[in-house]
């Protein structure tokens, strides 16, 4: 039976860190085969398994056994392998599932910048642009699709999950209307419309990302009487007026798309208005290790960063907020919670 083993002395973590691609090659192979969708709820021996997901014997057991290591998989005395609370995770049908996540962070064009980091570091500089001539979205929507739609799943994941957490999070109670800047399909602001039954809201996105909303929202949709779709780039102008903005997971561009955007929302909400801001960051929190992952592909590919408390607060001040409160949405996001001053 193959278990998770004790932690091992720093050289052989240093090399276990080295090989850290091969984890990520592994979970990534997992998820493209579906092999966490075809494993029931008991054990399976991996011949089954191998032709459920139509592979061969051998080498599956091999990708098992190496993600077994991490316990993301099970393995048996019998040599079966089972479930874990993680392996669950890369299922397509789980509620908390992360395997559009898992695909996201291993798509093609990672494997190309990673090994340019030391460059990124030293200009501070994105590389995507030098390996693909392009910026990043134009790349991902002109050349390569795959990873596009691999990226709206990912993020539509994402989103849907937090906004439950957002929702439970926020007292709008004395607020008539909401609006979600750069707020994707809309989970957040979908889910902040069916707590508060009165409330009218607004979801500002980019043409091609308000056409594929929340089919709530969209006409005939459970909350399409309550809001307004407004397709437009929140760094150029917000053409809305609402009681509270959320901007959540977006201020991760490059320090004059982030103070334009802040500029911009004070500017609609005029005196008084309620802004919160919702980001992971990259201190004080259990997500350390994944923030910090994040916050260099941001370097990578499109040269934004993840925040510390520190830099968030210094940029909403700097757009002329007034900070009420900063508190934990999760594990891995922190809600400031603003206003413009009178």
């Amino acid at each position: 039976m193959t278990t998770v083993s004790p932690a091992p002395p720093p050289s052989m973590r240093l090399r276990e860190l080295a090989f850290g691609a091969a984890c990520a090659a592994a979970l990534r192979a997992a998820a493209r085969l579906g092999v966490a969708d075809a494993l029931g709820d008991g054990p399976m021996a991996v011949e089954d398994l191998a032709a459920a997901v139509k592979t061969e014997p051998r080498p599956l057991r091999r990708l098992l056994r190496a993600l077994t290591c991490y316990g993301v998989f099970a393995e048996h005395e019998d040599g079966t392998f089972a479930h874990t609370d993680m392996s669950r995770l890369l299922r397509e049908d789980d509620p908390n599932s992360l395997r559009y996540i898992t695909l996201w962070c291993t798509e093609p064009w990672t494997w190309n910048a990673w090994p340019k980091l030391d460059e990124a570091v030293r200009t501070g500089r994105n590389v995507v642009e030098d390996l693909y001539g392009k910026e990043f979205f134009t790349y991902l929507n002109e050349d390569a699709p795959e990873s596009a739609d691999v990226f709206n799943r990912a993020m539509t994941t994402s989103s849907r999950q937090s906004a439950r957490d957002v929702a439970e999070l926020l007292d709008l109670s004395g607020s008539s209307s909401v609006a979600d800047i750069g707020g994707g399909q809309g989970h957040v602001v979908a889910s902040l419309l069916e707590k508060y039954p009165s409330m009218h809201g607004t979801l500002l996105d980019l043409p091609p990302v308000v056409r594929n909303a929340d089919p709530r929202l969209r006409e005939g949709g459970a909350l399409a009487d309550r809001v307004r779709i407004v397709p437009g780039d929140c760094r150029e102008a917000i053409p809305v007026k609402a009681d509270v903005y959320i901007i959540k997971n977006i201020l991760e561009w490059d320090d004059d798309s982030t103070a334009r955007c802040l500029r911009n929302v004070v500017a609609a909400g005029g005196s008084g208005a309620r802004v919160v801001v919702i980001e992971n960051l990259v201190d004080d929190t259990p997500s350390m290790r994944f923030s910090t992952a994040m916050d260099l592909l941001l370097l990578l590919n499109v040269g934004g960063a993840k925040h510390t408390t520190k830099s968030m607060v210094d940029r909403i001040t700097a757009a002329g907020l007034i900070i009420d409160d900063i508190r934990p949405v999760n594990p891995y996001l922190h809600a400031f919670d603003c206003s413009v001053p009178q």
